[in-house]
């Protein structure tokens, strides 16, 4: 028999996230980000509901040819580039485009040929201090670039570190600005954050991620109140009931004990399923819909559940992990992470079913 724990994709709201993210970024386009297997909805399945999107942005040359042999014809953006002189007869197979980060990325194009021209997008490093030449090195990049007959159109990019924080973009955009005034190239910025809080950085291209999937990139707002619709419910069923006493302990490393007599319910779900181990006893979850808490330390392939308030839940009622009434943040939150962390987790034994 299977085990019912199982992903739903709703795809209706990914087609919702895109709305609100082109209603909030009317004059640029957009590249979904679908990194990450679509941050653990499924690459495929993610693009063929994001179909509208301009463009879709993808960490591997592996994702980005899976999506051109299905069909798709958007500019697709590979977020590292290439890491290597020997891939980019790939890229010019596919016609992908790329992120420019190193000098060594541009000594392999230079030494590239191709029938067809090649997008680049040149990272500026303005803060983040990860990815992206220094500003000082941007002019001479930006010109060797420009000498490579390969090249195509060049766009200027950075990439925020705080958009969604209370300190904001203002040093890093003021940066960006003063770097790209002499040239005056496109320019793509703009996160989910900054894509929501900041329309100055719109630009010509904004980037689009978490918020694609129903989340809200910022810990004071809620994605409801951003008229973001989650895209995941992790769901399950309790498979075992127990009656523990007054004093007794629970799971490993006993690291719950009942105040009094209790009944517990054991849900199939783990950290072998992308369920996050360091959530401890509070964790919200919903047993029939009805809010109750974790307990104990999660199992592989188990957790427990709190049903001293349920007495109508048996062996077989649903358990919703995150989804619906349960935002995917809250469960984050509660577990000490971050929403993105528990979407990408979310193992390969755990089958997803489209709605």
């Amino acid at each position: 028999m299977t085990r019912p724990i199982q992903a739903i994709v709703h795809t209706s709201a990914l087609v919702n996230n895109l709305l609100v993210a082109r209603q909030a970024a009317p004059t640029a386009k957009i590249f979904a980000v679908i990194k990450a297997n679509a941050y653990g909805h499924g690459l495929l399945r993610v693009a063929k509901s994001l179909e509208e999107s301009d463009g879709f942005a993808v960490l591997s040359l592996e994702e980005a040819v899976q999506l051109r042999e299905a069909g798709f014809a958007q500019p697709i953006l590979l977020l590292e580039g290439v890491f290597s002189e020997a891939e980019l007869a790939v890229v010019t197979e596919h016609q992908l485009s790329l992120v420019i980060h190193t000098h060594e990325q541009i000594e392999w194009l230079k030494h590239a040929w191709s029938p067809v021209r090649i997008d680049v997008f040149l990272k500026v490093n303005t803060g983040m201090n990860r990815l992206g030449f220094m500003p000082q090195e941007f002019p001479e990049a930006l010109a060797a670039l420009r000498k490579c007959p390969i090249i195509g159109r060049i766009t200027l990019m950075s990439h925020f570190a705080t958009a969604d924080e209370g300190q904001g973009i203002s040093g890093q955009w003021a940066l960006f600005q003063r770097l790209n005034q002499p040239f005056g190239l496109a320019m793509s910025l703009a996160n989910s954050a900054a894509l929501l809080r900041y329309s100055e950085t719109h630009g010509d291209w904004v980037r689009p991620g978490i918020m694609l999937y129903g989340s809200s990139p910022f810990s004071d707002v809620s994605a409801a109140e951003l008229g973001l619709e989650p895209a995941m419910s992790l769901v399950s069923e309790i498979i075992a009931v127990q009656q523990i006493k007054a004093g007794e302990s629970m799971g490993y490393g006993g690291l719950f004990r009942a105040d009094s007599d209790m009944r517990i319910g054991v849900v199939a779900c783990g950290y072998a399923d992308g369920y996050p181990r360091h959530a401890l006893t509070g964790t919200p979850i919903l047993v029939e819909g009805t809010r109750t808490r974790t307990l104990g330390r999660v199992s592989m392939d188990m957790l427990m559940v709190d049903l001293s308030a349920l007495p109508q839940a048996k062996i077989g009622s649903a358990v919703t992990l995150w989804g619906g009434a349960l935002s995917v943040d809250e469960v984050a939150r509660a577990a000490g992470t971050i929403s993105y962390e528990l979407l990408c987790a979310r193992a390969e034994r755990v089958s997803i079913v489209e709605a």
